[in-house]
């Protein structure tokens, strides 16, 4: 076996990055075509996940990912563009970008959703110059399909992120953050 070089090891990196890029809206029709995917998540969430319903109504604005790629080889990189809706108005573009290292190999894809509790969390994400996911941000992820449940302490977070949709198969652990930033499509 032999040992991977600094460079290899970058190639690598690069390599999972720009196979996070494929697929994911780059080089699209630019909001249109955003909008439109932020329709069609925001639909199926809504339809496969109906708890979904109340925490919308309880969030003064969402943040909708529609499709995040990820790929992985050691170093991995995520990447995706979607939409923030402020009363189900888009009010702004964002493109979000994730990279790893660690102990890991393999490619999805996923959806997400932010969804911002309170006024303060909402104005902090808006106004931030790229805005990186936190520890004040509270994970629901559906169990096999069924609903995404939430909770009294869930709703008192000021960010809930959900992930869903999953396709494709990532192994191993790594450590990630994901960065928020505003584009014009």
């Amino acid at each position: 076996m032999t040992e991977l070089s600094r460079r290899s090891l970058l190639v690598l990196g690069g390599a999972s990055l720009g196979l996070a890029a494929c697929g994911n809206g780059v080089g699209s029709n630019g909001g249109a075509t955003i909008d439109a995917r932020v329709d069609a998540t925001r639909d199926y969430m809504l339809r496969s996940f109906p708890s979904t319903k109340q925490l919308l109504s309880k969030s003064v604005g969402v943040l909708y990912m529609p499709l995040m790629t990820e790929a992985s080889f050691g170093f991995g990189g995520a990447f995706g563009r979607g939409a923030l809706r402020i009363n189900d108005v888009t009010v702004d573009y964002y493109s979000a970008a994730s990279a790893s290292v660690g102990f890991q190999i393999g490619a999805q894809q996923y959806a997400h959703a932010l969804f911002f509790m309170t006024e303060k969390a909402l104005a902090d994400f808006r106004k931030a110059d790229g805005w990186e996911l936190g520890a004040d941000a509270r994970y629901a992820l559906p169990d096999g399909g069924g609903a995404i449940g939430t909770d009294t302490t869930t709703t008192l977070a000021p960010v809930v992120v959900q992930v869903f949709g999953q396709s494709g198969l990532i192994v191993g652990a790594s450590l990630a953050g994901t960065k928020y930033t505003r584009i014009i499509p």
